[in-house]
């Protein structure tokens, strides 16, 4: 039998216990909550986000991939990066510092793809960073640099050399001022130090020797060679401070360089310093290039370091330094070039490979040697260098030259890399032998003097038979292979003080200089070369100064500036100093020379003063003082080249007073030059240049009457041409200079004669003349005219008629503000000259037949009158005319048309009543005239 289950209470009572929580009710509401988010990426991207690339990655997630430990992710960061800059330019000025200390930190790398997309990336970046912009980053550069060259692994050396080629490109000047440490990096690439240290013969170091390593891809001879190039490099922006490596600076070109105590020269115009308009200050170590004499050195802006050229800094550095690589270059130099080369031959051949070699180590040595000069100023360092090292240079660089490269053999191709290619073109344009063999010249040169002559002519004969024989056999030169063996000539020149050896090398440049054809580059290497040996030696020493081949050169200088023109203005200018110094040194061939080809140079058409800028043709006009005669065909194309307005009017004048200074009227005690400018042909040039036109211009002009700019009326036989207010201008600037030059001949009345009987026989028998020489005509005998003088009548009758029309155009053109100056210049010429004669007033007067004037000539002749009136000094002479005067204003009264009296005749009659001397008759005279 069951139990029957007890049924709970309705209503049961629960017992709370303590320290329990008491339970909620049944009906309890409950009121909690939850919440989650969504997240929509493309919805929630601000306006501020940063670029991505195509892989829609920033510059933080590139760089920060740098990081990982997987190659392929690195390379890709790398290219991404590229790609992003390449898309988004600003991304670089934002996030520099950062691109820069990643990637560089990659040049350590130990995958070969992630140094090569490094590489890419910096040669990406360098083009579009400025040095500016780089320089604060550059040290982290150059360790980063450091480190990769100096590593254990040989491709990451070899890729360092890549980033360094980067470098040297595009922030040398940085590069330099890091190059201490870089420096002896070189060396640890191509040697390693020997167990034992210690010094060799003659005190050269002998602690390092080449390094070979089978392991590596390239072969020892290669690998030098490839850190050669670079340390070349680097020393070439070392020493010269150039971006790329250019053309060697020629030691012959001429440079005012300032000596100790000197200052440079200021530039002073003399006209401008006696006219109080420009004055001269000197102060203490100044001038255009200031000396100061200071035992303090300026340090680079940029910061370098410890490091900053540490190992060519100073003297002593330097030669450590030298101490150290010159035996690696001797053993390069025998690696490429064994003893057993074979018999010592001219003309020895060798392979490309050892030819490239041998070219970059005697390169690297001629670097040094300059460097050496820079900062050697006691000449201890050329001393040392010859006492240890000269016996090495001949016996392994001498014993061979000349060398040639050797014709290369057909091999099969094999399969090259990309970069391997670049540096095999890059390689192979450096291939050269003749400047192999130039700067095998330069090297061994340098190191002898005029003391060791004696003991080095056995290898100075070699050097000097492989110039001449290069120099004159024709064959097409380089500009800088010519450069440097002009240079060479110039150094073999001042050693060997021989005038036999000195004719034979000039000869040899000589022959070259004469050929046909040559490129204008090298024909300006071979004119330095001979100006520079002329200006600078040529006094000092007399082998180069009793030259027969230096004077043919400077008597041909002449006809060269003739057929040179405007092609080349520094050319020519070049040409022109050399020629002004020859003829200052009273050269007797090239003034001859010179004398002949006058004319052509000063021809007023095509000559080559007219072609030249300004600074050269006042050079040229200079050598006018020193010409031995001037003929009168010469003189026509100087007054030629005056009056067309080729030359600047300070030019032109300056030109006319070197000829008034080489005539007998100068004022000297004793002339320049007997029989050098006869007085007719001096005569005749001012005379021309006064009358400012040739005789075919002249004549041309007398065919012109219906020309617009042709002025004329019925009461003056002349008409007037005007000319162009420029050519004005400069024409009355030389007109007072040719009157000061006339004013200065002591028989004034004979020289009036000669000038009235001029203008008689040339201008007077023409109808039209341009404005300008009529205002030259009369400004020129205002001031020459004196009572000693006795005019002829038909010089004044032509002066009449020319004041009349020259005042007549400047009533006509009075409103016209644009001829205001020559208004003024032409009123004042009238003025000289009506008021150097009272005969010449009258003429003027009589000649005005009022009848035949039109109405409109009636106006002008009344301003005429009225402008005469008005002046104090002709009032005099109009008074001394009265009749005239008033036959002229009473024909104008009666000759003018219409019942209306207009007002220039009021202001006439009111000028003709007032300003004149009041008398009876002239009361009487006025009365009538206006009844």
């Amino acid at each position: 039998m069951t139990k029957k289950r007890k049924r709970p209470d309705d209503f049961q009572k629960i017992k709370f216990k303590v320290g329990k929580k008491k339970l909620k009710p049944n009906n309890v509401t409950e009121t909690s909550f939850k919440t989650k988010a969504i997240y929509v990426p493309d919805q929630l991207k601000e306006n501020g986000t940063l670029p991505t690339n195509n892989r829609k990655l920033n510059v933080k997630e590139l760089l920060t991939q740098l990081h990982h430990y997987n190659a392929g992710v690195k390379q890709g960061a790398l290219t991404g990066l590229k790609d992003l800059l390449a898309q988004h330019s600003s991304v670089i000025d934002a996030h520099l510092s950062s691109i820069v200390t990643e990637v560089a930190a990659v040049f350590t790398d130990k995958d070969s793809a992630v140094r090569v997309a490094a590489v890419r990336l910096l040669r990406f970046l360098a083009p579009r960073t400025s040095e500016e912009q780089i320089g604060p980053f550059f040290p982290l550069i150059s360790a980063h640099l450091s480190s990769a060259m100096t590593h254990i692994v040989e491709g990451i050396q070899e890729d360092a050399l890549k980033v360094l080629d980067i470098l040297l490109d595009h922030y040398p000047a940085l590069l330099i001022d890091h190059s201490g440490v870089l420096l002896k990096n070189f060396v640890e690439l191509i040697s390693h130090q020997k167990l034992s240290k210690g010094l060799g013969k003659g005190g050269k170091a002998s602690a390092w020797m080449l390094s070979v390593n089978p392991d590596r891809r390239f072969t020892s001879q290669q690998w030098h060679l490839s850190v050669l190039v670079r340390l070349k490099k680097l020393l070439s922006a070392l020493t010269q401070g150039m971006k790329r490596e250019e053309a060697e600076e020629e030691a012959f070109e001429l440079k005012e360089l300032p000596k100790p105590g000197t200052q440079g020269a200021s530039e002073i115009s003399w006209e401008q310093l006696a006219t109080k308009q420009q004055s001269v200050h000197l102060y203490e170590h100044s001038g255009s290039q200031p000396w100061v004499n200071s035992q303090f050195k300026l340090r680079s802006l940029v910061d370098g370091g410890a490091g900053s050229e540490g190992a060519v800094a100073s003297a002593d550095s330097l030669k450590s330094f030298m101490q150290t690589l010159l035996p690696l270059m001797i053993e390069c130099w025998v690696e490429a070039c064994p003893p057993q080369f074979g018999v010592p031959i001219h003309g020895s051949k060798v392979d490309s490979d050892s030819m490239l070699l041998m070219q970059q180590v005697i390169s690297i040595i001629q670097l040094l040697w300059k460097r050496a000069l820079q900062q050697d100023e006691t000449c201890q360092m050329r001393s040392w260098l010859r006492d240890v090292y000269l016996e090495d240079f001949k016996h392994h660089f001498m014993k061979h030259f000349p060398y040639s490269v050797q014709a290369a053999t057909k091999q099969k191709k094999k399969k090259i890399s990309k970069s391997e290619k670049d540096d095999a073109s890059l390689l192979t344009d450096c291939l050269d032998h003749d400047m192999l063999n130039l700067t095998i010249g330069q090297v061994m040169v340098a190191l002898t003097s005029a003391s060791t002559l004696q003991q080095d002519t056995a290898w100075l004969e070699k050097i000097r038979y492989f110039v001449t024989e290069n120099l004159e056999d024709g064959s097409i030169l380089t500009p800088k292979q010519l450069s440097a063996m002009v240079g060479l000539v110039w150094k073999l020149v001042h050693i060997q003080r021989s005038r036999a050896a000195t004719e034979a090398l000039l000869k040899a440049v000589y022959s070259r200089y004469k050929q046909k054809g040559l490129a204008l580059p090298v024909r300006t290497v071979l004119l330095k070369f001979f100006s520079g040996l002329y200006l600078r030696d040529s006094e000092t020493n007399p082998h180069i100064s009793g030259s027969r081949v230096l004077s043919r050169w400077l008597a041909g200088l002449p006809l060269q500036l003739v057929q040179l023109g405007s092609r080349n203005p520094v050319l020519s200018a070049q040409l022109i100093d050399t020629i002004h110094a020859a003829v200052a040194r009273s050269h007797k061939e090239l003034i001859l020379s010179l004398q002949s080809c006058a004319c052509r140079l000063y021809d007023p058409q095509d000559g080559t003063l007219v072609l030249l800028p300004t600074s050269s043709q006042q050079h040229l006009v200079q050598l006018l003082y020193f010409l031995p005669s001037i003929s009168s065909e010469l003189l026509s194309c100087l007054s030629r080249c005056c009056t067309m307005g080729r030359l600047s009017t300070s030019l032109a004048t300056f030109l006319i007073r070197i000829l008034h200074v080489r005539s007998s009227f100068s004022g000297w005690p004793c002339a320049v030059n007997d029989n050098t400018l006869t007085d007719a042909d001096y005569f005749s040039f001012l005379f021309s240049t006064l009358s400012g036109c040739s005789a075919e211009e002249l004549t041309w002009l007398q065919r012109s009457s219906r020309n617009p700019h042709v002025i004329q009326t019925a009461l003056s036989p002349i008409r007037l041409y005007l000319t162009d207010l420029d050519l004005f201008l400069h024409h009355y600037a030389m007109t007072e200079v040719v009157c000061h030059c006339l004013s200065s001949v002591k028989s004034r009345s004979q020289c009036f004669d000669v000038l009235q009987t001029a203008v008689c026989k040339y201008l007077g028998v023409l109808t039209i003349i341009p404005d300008s020489t009529a205002g030259a005509v009369l400004n020129t005998v205002g001031k020459l005219l004196s009572p000693a003088c006795s005019p002829s009548e038909n010089l004044l009758k032509f002066l009449a008629s020319c004041c009349y029309i020259v005042l007549h155009v400047i009533s006509a053109e009075k409103n016209n503000s644009e001829h205001a100056p020559k208004r003024e210049m032409l009123w004042g010429s009238c003025l000289s000259a009506l008021t150097s004669s009272p005969h010449l007033m009258r003429l003027m007067l009589q000649g005005l037949h009022i009848s035949e004037a039109s109405q409109e000539e009636l106006r002008i002749t009344a301003q005429i009158l009225r402008l005469l009136l008005q002046h104090f000094q002709l009032r005099s002479y109009l008074t001394n005319n009265m009749g005239l005067v008033q036959q002229i204003v009473q024909d104008i009264t009666n000759h003018k048309k219409g019942d209306i009296q207009e007002q220039w005749l009021a202001e006439l009659h009111y000028c003709f009543s007032i300003l004149l001397p009041a008398q009876s008759t002239g009361h009487s005279i006025a009365n009538s005239i206006c009844s």
